[in-house]
């Protein structure tokens, strides 16, 4: 019969005690690095605030006239993204081509509802205008018509709601539904590359693109962690395209430090992915 001596037992004492204060340490750890990243209205709407990462994120519904030359310059500048779009963005067949290369070349896809419902009222953000089942049968459809392209939900559980307006409600129910919303980082004009000449809040281009340098100068932590929002396309009256930016916007963070990784990458290790 074996026996273990005091000498064995105090060794064996003495690597629990470090096994312990390790997985101690990884747990504070753990916790420590959730706390920097920043959450509103029950959402993820940035990544760690102390590091030099950002993702690149695009929605698209109606248009998407920049999706050639987006997904070309991504691919030079080495650059994975994540591309939100909604099912009548998938259904469209003069989409396909470029939902497939954009799956092809390694980025991240997911929905942006199926037919861009608004969530909530823009007045009173608590105020929920779609039931919990039109939620679900919405965002299932989307779904739908990703699987068309081999995506399905297992592979994108992530998702920036219509309109990137939502409340806790609708966070709720995309919890309850094993999915994730998400939303932009405020504080820049990336998401007004939408926008027209006739529009009260019109945007140039080299507006936005300006906008984002200064927060980066300003603002403690620069774009640490910051979810980026452009859209994959505008409306033919908007003939100053941001999009066409993208390069010398790439470029110029890249030399500022940053390095771009997937959505998923970034925000996925808030839930422990």
């Amino acid at each position: 019969m074996n026996t273990v001596t005091r000498s064995e037992q105090k060794k064996y004492l003495i690597l629990l005690v470090i096994l312990g204060l390790a997985i101690g340490f990884l747990s504070v750890c753990g916790k420590s690095e959730r706390h920097n990243f920043v959450v509103s209205h029950g959402a993820i709407i940035r990544g760690d605030t102390t590091r030099k990462e950002i993702a690149l994120v695009f929605t698209g519904g109606d248009f998407s006239d920049g999706g050639d030359h987006i997904r070309d310059v991504l691919k030079r500048e080495n650059v994975l993204a994540g591309f939100f779009f909604t099912g009548d963005f998938y259904r469209n067949k003069k989409n396909s081509r470029l939902v497939q290369t954009l799956a092809e070349n390694g980025h991240y896809l997911g929905p942006h509802s199926d037919r861009h419902l608004l969530y909530c009222s823009w007045k009173d953000r608590d105020s929920t205008l779609v039931t919990k089942d039109q939620f679900v049968r919405d965002i299932l459809n989307n779904y739908r018509e990703m699987k068309r392209f081999g995506i399905s939900r297992r592979d994108a559980p992530f998702f920036i709601p219509p309109y990137e307006w939502y409340n806790e409600t609708t966070v709720q129910w995309a919890q309850e539904a094993g999915l994730i919303l998400f939303n932009f980082t405020p504080g820049t004009l990336s998401n007004a590359d939408y926008t027209t000449p006739d529009m009260k809040n019109y945007r140039d281009s080299e507006t936005i693109y300006q906008s984002i340098l200064t927060y980066e100068e300003n603002h403690t932590g620069g774009l640490n962690g910051f979810i980026l929002l452009v859209h994959i396309g505008s409306h033919p009256d908007r003939k100053d395209k941001f999009y066409l930016m993208l390069k010398p916007l790439v470029v110029e963070l890249k030399n500022r430090g940053y390095r771009f990784v997937r959505i998923d990458k970034l925000i996925g290790k808030w839930i422990g992915k």
